[in-house]
């Protein structure tokens, strides 16, 4: 199977640049994935997808606001941080641009003066480990100071912070939103309780690799980025529970299918564990607790495509996605999403 086997042809103008108001009104894609039938709703009426005793399984990480601007102590120069990962306190790995002026040794400046960080190690792939210093606690200094690392597709300007967060958002931790779930609001997920849907929560704190595109020919020969994620007891109980009774596991995003997949892969079954994954899932994946699936619609050629024409169906997943341009839906992290039942 060929990378370019999953690519499509996406006018530029259906890239969503912003977030739509209300969250719940943007347009949902209905798909069978044993016949391949296309519906069409909006987000609202996903509660009419959903039946009593399913359970929906959403990552609840939340966005950092991990790009900072400053400049270099020496020289004054422009520099822009981006925060890849914590390593221990306020020591980060971080990818620095312009690179060359963030050797070992060279001190920056942040928020006229509340931040200040040091490059104490270049790694081979060039992004830096920092040290920093905050006269008060780091990430309330970032947030005051942060902004949102949006995808690189997205050329405007984010008004509202929160709205590249998810309404159940808690655990700190990721670069970019696991953005199925921003569809949702309160009210909607009180509802689909209401319903006697039960909502439960994994963690998976999404990395920049999401968006680092597959560069290889033979989609077998891509190697994943690793995610840190856990899956907390009161979940893992909710999840086998629901199995046990003939309800169905439905996950918000492709970042809770991969810890979901991943804990059945590694150990049989879902239980209360974390760890790293590096899980990838394309074609040919036998789905081990899936059921279901909301997501939104994503790049050519990407991990995530490949991940839903593996649940779905290639066929049917290239042809909703042709559906999808015919029907001017919005594609990516602020578009449109689609169910996969």
């Amino acid at each position: 199977m060929k990378t370019s086997d999953f690519y499509y042809d996406l006018p530029k103008e259906l890239i969503a640049q912003t977030p739509v108001e209300p969250r719940d009104s943007s347009r949902l894609m209905t798909i069978d994935r044993l016949t391949g039938k296309i519906g069409h709703k909006h987000f609202y009426d996903i509660i009419d997808c959903l039946n009593e005793g399913d359970c929906l399984i959403a990552n609840d990480s939340r966005v950092l606001p991990a790009r900072i601007f400053g400049t270099k102590d020496e020289t004054g120069a422009s520099v822009e941080f981006l925060l890849l990962r914590q390593i221990s306190g306020n020591r980060w790995e971080t990818l620095c641009k312009p690179g060359k002026k963030a050797k070992v040794g060279a001190r920056f400046s942040f928020g006229d003066g509340i931040m200040n960080a040091e490059v104490v190690e270049v790694r081979d792939d060039g992004n830096r480990i920092v040290d920093f210093d905050c006269h008060e606690n780091f990430f309330s200094t970032l947030d005051k100071i942060g902004q949102m690392p949006l995808p690189p597709y997205i050329t405007e300007k984010l008004e509202d912070k929160e709205r590249y967060q998810t309404v159940y958002s808690h655990e700190l931790g990721s670069a970019a939103a696991p953005t199925a779930g921003l569809h949702f609001t309160e009210e909607l997920m009180d509802k689909i309780r209401e319903k006697g849907v039960k909502i439960a929560y994994v963690t998976l704190h999404v990395g920049l690799g999401t968006f680092r595109p597959v560069k290889v020919d033979d989609v077998t020969k891509h190697k994943m980025h690793s995610e840190h994620y856990e899956i907390p007891r009161e979940t893992a109980e909710i999840i086998n529970e629901t199995k046990k009774n003939g309800g169905r596991v439905i996950a918000v995003g492709t970042t809770s299918c991969r810890t979901l997949e991943s804990v059945a892969t590694e150990f049989g079954e879902i239980k209360a564990c974390d760890g790293f994954t590096d899980i990838f899932i394309y074609p040919g994946y036998e789905f081990k607790v899936l059921d279901g699936l909301i997501t939104n619609f994503h790049l050519p050629e990407s991990t995530l495509i490949m991940l839903v024409s593996a649940f779905a169906g290639y066929d049917n997943i290239m042809n909703a996605y042709k559906t999808a341009v015919e029907e001017r839906y919005r594609f990516f992290s602020f578009g449109d999403a689609m169910v996969i039942l």
